[in-house]
């Protein structure tokens, strides 16, 4: 990634962090459960594996679209850190959870790992494109070419609050487009 590159992603970044850190609390938690009831509606029927995401920080609060496809019998996962890689170990009630870095948490070591159908994808900044912006460490783009490389085609569906919407995001060849996005304002479709 060139340096004018970096520095231009990491202002967009900035700028739609600080804008989600502004939302009032009780906003943020209706905008999730909004942003569940959109992509439940739209998706009648559950994959077979869904992976999401535990909330950190002023994220968006996905685990009631979790539940969602839990009760539609999807097997959940999330993401474990293993070294510059991603793991997506299956998500139980009541297991217990490991800290993971960056204020995230996942199932351990001895947990399933699981090939998502559908990925439920945490967002700094996205565009109407499907062009998005993580937090900068490319774990979901090795990811996906992980995923795509072993046969799989998984959904991804980004998720955030409408706030972290751009006009554009710069692309790079290792950025992996969206399929659908999601946020309180309802869908949108790249």
């Amino acid at each position: 990634m060139s340096a004018d590159m970096s520095r231009t992603k990491s202002k967009i970044r900035g700028e739609a962090l600080a804008r989600r850190d502004a939302m009032d609390v009780d906003e943020r938690i209706e905008a999730s459960l909004a942003a569940a009831d959109h992509l439940l509606a739209h998706l009648t029927i559950a994959p077979a594996v869904v992976s999401g995401f535990l909330p950190i920080r002023s994220e968006i609060d996905i685990r009631p679209l979790m539940m969602g496809f839990a009760d539609r019998r999807a097997r959940l996962c999330v993401p474990a850190i293993v070294g510059s890689d991603l793991q997506f170990r299956e998500l139980v009630r009541g297991a217990p959870l490991e800290p993971q870095g960056f204020g995230t948490s996942a199932p351990g070591a001895d947990s399933a790992v699981l090939d998502p159908e559908l990925m439920l994808i945490p967002l700094a900044a996205f565009d109407a494109t499907g062009g998005r912006i993580g937090y900068g460490r490319g774990y979901y783009d090795r990811a996906i070419t992980d995923l795509r490389t072993r046969g799989h085609q998984p959904l991804l569906v980004g998720v955030a609050f409408a706030c972290q919407k751009v006009d554009h995001v710069p692309h790079e060849p290792h950025d992996v487009p969206l399929d659908l996005i999601v946020t309180e304002a309802g869908l949108n479709i790249p």
